[in-house]
Order: C-alpha cells, then sequence, then structure tokens
C-alpha cells in the first residue's frame, strides 16, 4: 500500500512539474508581404493594409522543431506609426501546428517599409500535441532591407499534455 500511495506521489508530482510553465524563446524572419492597401481618404498617408506572408522560425515544442511560419492580419497604417493585428501560424517537423493572435505596434521609414516595433500574442490553440497550449509572450520586430522582418520573441506556455497526465497518475487501484 506505501509503495501504490508512494508511486502516486511520484507520478503526480512528476506531472505537475511538467505542467509548469515553459518559457521558450522564439527568432525568425519574414518574408517581404504580398499587401493589400485602401486609402482611408481623410489624410495623406492614412490607409488600411491586408497583408499575408511566409516566414521561418527557430523554435520547439515538446521535441518538435518549427520547419514554417505564415501569417494573416489587418493594419492601420497614419503616417510613420502602424498597427496591426492577426494570427500567426507555426508549422512543425511532425505536422503539427499552433495558432497565434497578435496584435503589433511600430514604425515605417519614408519608402513605407517597417522599421521597429513590437507585438504582444496569445496562443489561440493547436493541433496533435500542440492541442490544449496555453501561453502568451511578448516580441521585438525589425524591419530588413528588403521589405520584411525579424522577430524575436519571449514568452510562456503550459502544456495540456502534461495536464492530462495528472489524473492517470493518481489512479492506484
Amino acid at each position: 500500500m506505501k509503495f501504490k500511495l508512494l508511486s502516486a506521489c511520484a507520478l503526480f508530482l512528476l506531472a505537475v512539474a511538467s505542467a509548469s510553465a515553459q518559457k521558450p524563446t522564439t527568432s525568425g524572419k519574414c518574408e517581404k508581404p504580398t499587401v493589400q492597401s485602401i486609402p482611408a481618404g481623410d489624410m495623406d498617408g492614412h490607409m488600411y493594409l491586408v497583408q499575408t506572408g511566409k516566414c521561418t522560425a527557430k523554435n520547439e515544442v515538446h521535441g518538435a522543431k518549427a520547419t514554417e511560419g505564415s501569417f494573416a492580419e489587418n493594419a492601420e497604417v497614419t503616417g510613420s506609426h502602424i498597427k496591426a493585428w492577426g494570427t500567426f501560424t507555426e508549422t512543425y517537423d511532425n505536422g503539427d501546428k499552433i495558432f497565434y493572435s497578435y496584435t503589433n505596434t511600430g514604425m515605417t521609414g519614408k519608402d513605407g517599409k517597417f522599421t521597429t516595433g513590437s507585438n504582444t500574442y496569445k496562443i489561440a490553440g493547436g493541433t496533435g500535441h500542440m492541442k490544449g497550449l496555453k501561453g502568451s509572450g511578448t516580441c521585438k520586430l525589425k524591419g530588413t532591407d528588403d521589405g520584411g522582418l525579424t522577430f524575436d520573441c519571449t514568452g510562456e506556455y503550459t502544456s495540456a499534455m502534461a495536464k492530462k497526465a495528472a489524473p492517470a497518475a493518481t489512479e492506484t487501484k
């Protein structure tokens, strides 16, 4: 009986430790986006954008490595300021995906290219082993000469996989 109880406690502690927040860092580069712009009409330099693009990302979750990313976003540009919001989809080498929702703020240069900015994100969902992830974080963004951008992100996530292990660990009948 003591062994079963001790085993159950050890498994429970392992599951709780596994469920604790992970603090990954992610970096990558996005290509120049495909852009559709609509002038607001109320002043020079005020417009709305719909943008899509492809990215590469260096990230690892549950032993799977990110292979590619893509985004779709709406943005508002006023002079040299830009605000954007959208969805980033990250695909991993095992086929799983993580979906992020984000908001960006940044600056553009005289040529209209993105120069610097930051964003906040939340994990909005996932597939396979990434299903049930919860998390959020921030990114620093920097424009590139070719019209794309680089990103460096820090955040925190908890795994639903580890949480699912906890009930099984307490079964000692």
